[in-house]
């Protein structure tokens, strides 16, 4: 990998997400040598992908270089890799460019989709928690509308334009509010001809509400919210297949559509030599003890998603979001700073600062620690917090504009087929 040889500690990062910027921006400046290794050259501010997938943002807007993250920092080294092994008795990591030694690793590798091992559902279904992801998704759904302009089979035109959201967490929710305000703002003047008052956006929520982990006053008022703005939720109905043409459930409830996105869980995106069955949970998370050292190891550490650290409050693990990850980031960098110095490490301890989801144009719904907000005031927190944890100058006000012509105009800029997808089986 061309990694100089030092005599500094070499601590490892592996993922360039919330956790690991948030970690290697802490230990840049130190005498430890620091090498991030990512399979992106970027950083994706994944809160925000879902405005990519429905033409609210560009791409480019929600991403930043991590070489920029930390340009200036000597002892920091970036290598555009995929990791496929991590060699623990050997302190090595494997990669698809080179293997390299390490004296402290840390595993920030993040999550991807879960699909609970129902394959059928995994082929013909859309994630959405990486950039290519999204814009298929925004190609996906563009296309849809184009395609039923020509068909003249009414149950094909109505499937293309049935659109089915697996999970009714932030993710499902804010996306379903999205497609809403498509179907309300931007359909009729795109589409005159196409009578888009057959579009149909359903969420579906395994549990009896929506929103399950913020308050209860939060839940109802999003419902309320997606209600207004035409959505279909569906409480209490789990999905049990999709053929690329037919969501079958665990009642005699069916839905022909063209188009399912699975918004219904999450797992660790682990590694292979990590993944013993006595410290991986059912989630694919690494356990990990209040210092974030995987359990059995003291020089491999793990934060973020994949990071499961178990409290009397998160008995299952914190919350697989941005700000445990942020959090625990910094936190380990002193940690470390510690380790190598031979000074007792300090115990991590979650700040929650709150959860938010927004429903679309003027509608949100906010949980701070004491304070509950529902409507535009919530609104206005959420994309005050927004802008605020992107990274870059730039991509701020990318979005700051791009919000605010969206606001005014009612409008989306970015509903482009830059490349078309196009899945299998398609209706």
């Amino acid at each position: 990998m061309n990694i100089p040889i030092t005599s500094f500690p070499r601590i490892i990062i592996i993922g360039g997400g919330f956790s690991g910027i948030a970690l290697a921006k802490k230990l840049s400046k130190q005498e430890v040598q620091v090498v991030l290794l990512d399979k992106n050259n970027y950083h994706t501010f994944q809160p925000l992908l879902y405005q990519v997938s429905t033409g609210g943002l560009e791409p480019d807007s929600i991403a930043y270089p991590i070489r920029k993250v930390l340009k200036n920092f000597p002892n920091f080294h970036f290598r555009l890799a995929n990791v496929t092994q991590i060699d623990d008795k050997n302190n090595t990591v494997i990669t698809d460019i080179g293997n390299l030694k390490y004296d402290y690793l840390v595993v920030a590798s993040g999550s991807t989709t879960n699909f609970f091992g129902n394959a059928e559902v995994e082929k013909h279904s859309m994630a959405m928690k990486t950039i290519p992801q999204s814009l298929n998704l925004r190609s996906l759904i563009l296309e849809n509308f184009e395609d039923a302009l020509l068909t003249s089979d009414l149950n094909e035109r109505n499937a293309l334009m049935n659109f089915v959201i697996v999970g009714g967490g932030p993710t499902g929710v804010e996306l379903a509010g999205a497609l809403a305000e498509i179907k309300k703002g931007i359909l009729p003047k795109d589409y005159p001809d196409l009578d888009t008052r057959s579009v149909q956006i359903n969420v579906i929520q395994s549990s009896d509400s929506i929103l399950k982990g913020m308050s209860e006053k939060a839940s109802e008022k999003a419902e309320d919210f997606l209600e207004k703005l035409g959505v279909n939720v569906w409480k209490n109905l789990r999905v049990t297949n999709y053929d690329g043409k037919t969501v079958t459930t665990n009642t005699d409830l069916v839905f022909e559509t063209a188009t399912v996105i699975w918004a219904a869980g999450v797992k660790g995106a682990l590694i292979k030599g990590l993944d013993a069955a006595d410290f991986v949970t059912r989630s694919n998370r690494l356990l990990v003890n209040s210092f974030n050292q995987v359990k059995g190891y003291k020089h491999i550490f793990a934060v973020g998603d994949i990071a499961c650290m178990v409290t009397d409050d998160f008995p299952n693990g914190l919350p697989m979001m941005a700000q445990p990850a942020i959090q625990q980031g910094r936190q380990l960098g002193d940690n470390m700073l510690r380790l190598i110095e031979g000074k007792p490490m300090q115990p991590f301890i979650y700040k929650d600062k709150g959860t938010m989801a927004t429903i679309g144009r003027n509608k949100a719904v906010v949980d701070l620690k004491r304070f509950k907000f529902q409507g535009i005031f919530a609104w206005y927190i959420w994309m005050f917090v927004h802008l605020f944890f992107l990274i870059g100058f730039r991509n701020r006000m990318v979005v700051f504009v791009n919000w605010v012509y969206n606001y005014v105009r009612f409008d989306r800029e970015a509903r482009l087929i830059i490349r078309p997808y196009k899945k299998k089986n398609k209706v």
